[in-house]
């Protein structure tokens, strides 16, 4: 009996890669094209265009489309879709391109990624962006940063690509785990999965994440934890250490069978709300049925409220998308219970949970110290410490 798994948003899986017969000639043509060197939220986004992960888009945002997304978080057909994928360019940039023209994208070590039709240049215009997509001007706020650093105008078309690894670049490809949605979707099958359960994190899993997790997997036929291994904000663990604390908790505390491990290679904006929902319509294109929400999802600061992520999936029309959240209150370890608890499983007591600061446990970690094992398996703790330590010797 074959599976059924979740349709991809939109109806079906974009691939934006370029016929390996084509690859050649494109390449000669991007020699004489204007140049346009990405950004790193630029070159991610690219790669989830060109593998599905962010159908149905085909290219970066047009003027109708982005304006729609920003005030009404739909594109301009109607569809759900909550945060522009831009490509924004300087004004130097802008003069060499001609609308109706193309224009070769690089990433920054120099490698060619890509060639776009140039259908559209408009005028960047970050008040809506900022406005309807963080709900804050405020220059402190990490996302909002970065679209106050990027060009004035906004280039807008379909995408021809040629690769989404460049020929030289720092930091980890994790290749092994590096899996588009086509290729998740084609392991679900052979497991025999129809649901699955979606777990994204940018930090390592420590009890309160595995408590989630677990209970999501009672749910569902299996649970993919999908790390966002793409551009994060400066003070982040970085992606290759999470990855080793990934395979280590898996490895001793989950069950193979039901469980599997792939990145996304993704950009934060830490957009909270928002963020949320794209990460959701993103896992449904990698095949994932039921989409975990947790406390402040992709939130940074105090911008957003602690459950703003859970109610904005209340505000999309049913049937507009077809993952379903799975809303968690915040969980801790209760003494009393000598488990796992969130206020809808057992009262809170005082001084009865285990609660801790990401910079406390920053702390200990520098220092060598374990957090309590009621916080993070010692296993996984033991990774964060030498790398913690490693950075305290440096």
């Amino acid at each position: 009996m074959g599976t059924t798994l979740v349709p991809p948003h939109g109806g079906s899986l974009v691939n934006r890669f370029v016929a390996a017969d084509q690859a050649d000639a494109l390449r000669a043509q991007a020699a004489s094209l204007p140049r346009i060197e990405m950004s790193a939220k630029q070159a991610c986004d690219l790669e989830m265009i060109a593998t599905g992960a962010f159908s149905p888009l085909t290219g970066f945002v047009k003027e109708a489309d982005f304006s729609s997304i920003c005030t009404d978080m739909k594109l301009a057909d109607g569809t759900v879709w909550p945060i522009p994928a831009t490509l924004a360019v300087e004004d130097d940039v802008k003069a060499t391109l001609e609308t109706g023209g193309r224009a070769a994208l690089y990433h920054s070590d120099g490698t060619l990624m890509a060639v776009i039709d140039v259908e559209e240049i408009y005028a960047h215009n970050r008040d809506i962006e900022l406005d309807g997509v963080f709900r804050t001007r405020d220059d402190a706020h990490p996302g909002v940063a970065q679209v106050l650093a990027e060009g004035n105008w906004l280039v807008g078309g379909t995408v021809h690509v040629l690769t989404v690894t460049p020929e030289v670049e720092p930091g980890e490809q994790f290749t092994e785990y590096r899996l588009t949605p086509a290729q998740t979707r084609a392991e679900f099958e052979r497991r025999g999965w129809s649901t699955v359960a979606g777990f994204q994190t940018r930090n390592p899993i420590h009890r309160a994440h595995e408590y989630l997790c677990k209970c999501a997997t009672e749910i569902c036929d299996g649970l993919l934890i999908h790390p966002l291994v793409g551009e994060t904000k400066e003070g982040d663990i970085p992606a290759d250490v999470r990855m080793q604390c990934y395979e280590t908790i898996i490895e001793h505390y989950f069950v193979p069978d039901c469980t599997c491990l792939t990145v996304m290679p993704a950009a934060m904006r830490y957009a909270g709300p928002r963020e949320a929902v794209l990460h959701a319509l993103v896992r449904q294109n990698y095949g994932v049925s039921h989409f975990i929400v947790g406390r402040d999802h992709a939130g940074v600061g105090d911008y957003y409220g602690t459950y703003d992520a859970q109610e904005i999936f209340d505000t999309i029309e049913t049937g507009a998308i077809k993952v379903t959240p799975l809303k968690f209150e915040h969980a801790a370890w209760s003494h009393k219970a000598q488990g796992m608890v969130s206020a809808k499983t057992f009262p809170k007591l005082e001084g009865d949970q285990v609660f801790l600061s990401g910079t406390k446990v920053r702390e200990l970690l520098a220092k060598g110290e374990r957090p309590p094992a009621e916080f993070s398996r010692p296993e996984v703790a033991d990774v964060l410490i030498e790398w913690a330590t490693s950075l305290a010797t440096a």
